[in-house]
């Protein structure tokens, strides 16, 4: 694990380094510039169109919100796109992914990320914004795992399951020595620490994806089902993940949910879940990969929402996903900005803006899902 972390850290400064060069990454709420901006700047570096094999659409200037779970690999995008096409600006929003579905909705946007899939009722709505008979559809372009990020002196390694981690979250576990923690880290010296459980104050597809999980995995535990918003009582709450992983980072006895970039970005330890497995699972790349891997897609024509195992017990898979989606209609896009947003699009899905995702601490989605993406960003329009 603290070669995982130290790997991690690595991986994610030379990330920063990449990127900085077209986009500067500002911290949210903190000088700290490990964490990425809330938004990216629409300067492009001078290059020759279609440099690293990249297909430029007509020039436009373009806009996007949503999942900040994907800054990190919005940023790289933005950054190769603009370098390969300088007459295209793009910029996006890491306001959440609840915030960037209304943007999109409400017509403000090119297209929007999210971390969860659009509800009926929103699909219905896409329709005055998608023309010509067009709908909303989702584009599964990436994944990862949710960390469960901690901060608690002294203990480096700390294993919980979801019955546990639904109690801490519902304000029925307080004390980090609790008989149910300790039942689950025998021989760890536990603290009597008052837990504060830290969760999204935002719409967020990231606490959807973590109800998710509690609600799959923890039924009897969790009365609350899944929601973009929060629905348990008690605890601390912060906007975005950079908010929250700030709060976990600075609060002793603090626990929190944020995609793992973030926790290895800020050093922060996180949990290993045990979920029924021969042995407990560490959140990674290849672990949250190998749940993600079992998706199935539940969405029909050109919709392509995937369906996760929150529940798995497959050896080596972490539970704790979640995919961030594109989303864009179906046919009846803006016309000024649909050739390059069709063009960024069909490069952050080719196998080149798709190589370099774990370096940015993604998990990969499986070939079958790609493929499907690549073959319905030609049928847009």
């Amino acid at each position: 694990m603290m070669f995982q972390r130290t790997s991690g850290l690595r991986t994610l400064a030379v990330g920063s380094a990449v990127v900085s060069g077209a986009l500067v990454v500002t911290a949210c709420g903190s000088n700290d510039s490990s964490r990425p901006s809330g938004r990216s700047p629409t300067a492009a570096s001078p290059a020759t169109t279609g440099a690293d094999g990249v297909k430029c659409g007509k020039a436009a200037t373009l806009s996007a919100s949503g999942s900040t779970a994907q800054e990190f690999a919005m940023q790289f995008w933005i950054k190769n796109y603009m370098r390969a096409c300088p007459g295209t600006r793009i910029s996006y929003e890491g306001n959440g992914s609840g915030a960037g579905q209304t943007d999109f909705l409400k017509g403000r946007t090119a297209f929007a990320g999210s971390d969860s899939a659009l509800s009926a009722a929103q699909i219905a709505q896409s329709k005055s914004v998608c023309i010509k008979g067009g709908r909303a559809v989702h584009l599964p372009m990436l994944g990862g795992p949710i960390a469960i990020a901690y901060n608690l002196p002294g203990v480096s390694k700390l294993i919980l399951d979801a019955p546990t981690l639904a109690k801490v979250f519902d304000s029925q576990i307080t004390k980090w020595n609790d008989p149910a923690i300790a039942k689950l880290n025998a021989g760890t010296n536990l603290p009597s620490t008052p837990i504060q459980a830290s969760h999204r104050s935002d719409s967020s597809g990231t606490t959807d994806n973590f109800t998710s999980y509690l609600s799959a995995a923890a039924p009897s535990a969790w009365p609350y089902g899944h929601s973009k918003e929060w629905m348990a009582k008690g605890g601390q709450s912060a906007k975005g993940s950079s908010g929250l992983v700030e709060r976990v980072k600075k609060a002793t006895g603090a626990i929190g949910y944020v995609e793992l970039s973030y926790a290895i970005a800020r050093n922060l330890p996180t949990v290993s879940i045990a979920t029924g497995a021969p042995a407990p699972v560490d959140p990674s790349v290849l672990t949250a990969s190998k749940a993600i891997a079992d998706s199935k897609i539940a969405g029909t024509g050109d919709d392509l929402v995937l369906k996760l195992d929150y529940a798995t017990k497959t050896p080596g898979a972490y539970p704790i996903d979640l995919v961030t989606y594109e989303i864009v209609c179906d046919k009846g896009n803006k016309s000024a900005t649909w050739p390059a947003t069709k063009a960024f699009l069909t490069y952050i899905a080719s196998a080149k803006g798709q190589e370099d995702l774990s370096f940015q601490g993604y998990a990969t989605l499986p070939a079958t899902i790609v493929d499907k993406v690549r073959s319905k960003i030609n049928n847009l329009s």
